[in-house]
């Protein structure tokens, strides 16, 4: 992996894809995992950080625990593991990782793969149990992925670069039907609306908390809007906003020094009394509280 990280402004260690690493510079890589892989030299992978990048572990072997934005998750033979952008996650240190590993830049397939494959769904399960049949397609899908990203001599780069991309949205496709299908009823029922409105809130979470700011924008009545969001996950449009700004404070008192109050201007508030107000409403603790049990 690339010996290179950026810091960002959040003060979370987020390391890039490893373009010059990849086989002929393109946006992924697929291969085996093994001891002695990292993202960066001066940070193990059993430290906390981020990614910018898309991680789809498909292990031969197990168990193995894995903590991704503070659930542990054990996989074990036959399992999936996907983690996307800005997630955070940790390596187990005594896990033996076996089995084979993709990764992907965010950019390198086009938009509407992107939709159709549902590569930001952040509300689904990183981790995902196929049946026989549905592991026995992935497992082919990906080694014949592994076989075209490896085999650089039979075709030009462009093409070669078009038929991973082809190649690779197939194994993407089987991967989104796993995890939709995987996901609890009420996450399967997805329309445009939520899906607009799922997408603004990634993007705008911590300048926007506000629902009827949301539905303005999206062109949408408010009214709309709450149809939608509790036909796809069973909650309100407010408790959706609240749960991601909640999800992210918590990344940064966990995994950074910065001080609270700078904390709750990173997701929204620029008074540090409401930040704690608001965090405390939907975790019980105190911001300073929950930042002292993780250290």
């Amino acid at each position: 992996m690339a010996d290179r990280n950026i810091q960002g402004g959040d003060g979370i260690d987020t390391f890039p894809f490893p373009v010059e690493l990849s086989v002929g510079g393109v946006g992924m890589q697929v291969g085996p995992m093994g001891a002695g892989r990292t993202w960066h030299a001066d940070a193990p992978l059993e430290r906390v950080h981020r990614i910018d990048f898309h991680v789809v572990m498909l292990f031969g072997a197990g168990p193995v625990r894995h903590m991704v934005d503070f659930s542990e998750y054990e996989a074990t033979a036959g399992d999936l593991l996907w983690i996307r952008p800005g997630q955070v996650h940790r390596f187990s240190r005594t896990g033996e990782y076996r089995g084979t590993a993709l990764t992907m830049q965010p950019g390198f397939l086009p938009r509407s793969t992107v939709e159709a494959t549902g590569l930001y769904r952040y509300d689904l399960p990183p981790l995902l149990r196929p049946d026989a049949a549905q592991l026995a397609g992935l497992q082919a899908a990906l080694a014949q992925l592994r076989r075209e990203y490896e085999d650089t001599a039979t075709l030009p780069l462009s093409l070669h670069t078009a038929v991973l991309r082809h190649t690779l949205t197939a194994f993407l496709l089987r991967l989104a039907h796993l995890a939709a299908s995987s996901a609890p009823a009420l996450h399967r029922r997805t329309d445009s609306t939520f899906t607009l409105f799922r997408d603004a809130v990634e993007r705008d979470f911590a300048t926007n908390h506000s629902v009827s700011a949301y539905a303005d924008a999206l062109g949408y009545s408010r009214r709309t809007l709450v149809r939608a969001v509790r036909a796809a996950t069973g909650e309100t449009p407010k408790a959706f906003i609240d749960k991601r700004v909640v999800l992210e404070a918590k990344r940064l008192l966990a995994h950074t020094e910065l001080p609270i109050g700078r904390v709750g201007a990173a997701v929204g508030f620029p008074d540090a009394a409401n930040f704690s107000k608001f965090f405390h409403q939907h975790t019980d603790r105190t911001p300073a509280a929950f930042r002292a049990e993780l250290r």
